[in-house]
């Protein structure tokens, strides 16, 4: 399991003083990677149109390049602004297989300053019931902290 409040001073530790979107998509996707074998896939998909996400600094295979908000897991995220956590892919309507070894889900949406929707944070598992209300919880107060002035 994660150790969040490790993970959380690290990346803390990393970004502090840095307000480029970019720069802290990649650094939190990197260091949210590494830090448990369950994340598969790592990444971000960017708002870069109304109700179009676009894919952002990732680790792991390839992942889908756009989504629209009325589709998928991602999708669901942007479009509700609620963490999707998905046990199940296989059960979830409309869910796209970007990889083909993806069993569960949890996305996560990202706000800036005012609750402006940044993008979705994105972490698949090749096991099913990969994920807790725990990570989505802590996952939720980094995204906060390093989003939340932007």
């Amino acid at each position: 399991m994660v150790d969040y409040p490790a993970l959380a001073a690290r990346i803390r530790a990393l970004t502090e003083g840095e307000d480029d979107v970019i720069a802290l998509m990649a650094t939190v996707a990197c260091e949210v990677h590494q830090s448990d074998e369950r994340f598969d896939w790592t990444g971000f998909y960017r708002v870069t149109a109304p109700e179009m996400l676009k894919i952002g600094p990732y680790q792991g295979g390839h992942g889908c390049l756009v989504i629209p908000f009325s589709r998928g897991v991602c999708g669901a995220a942007a479009r509700t602004g609620q963490v999707q956590l998905v046990p199940d892919v296989d059960a979830f309507p409309g869910h796209i297989a970007c990889a083909s070894s993806t069993r569960s889900e949890l996305v996560l949406p990202v706000t800036g300053a005012g609750g402006s929707l940044i993008g979705v944070f994105d972490i698949d598992s090749n096991r099913p019931g990969a994920f807790t209300t725990t990570d989505a919880v802590a996952l939720e107060a980094i995204l906060a902290e390093v989003f939340g002035h932007l």
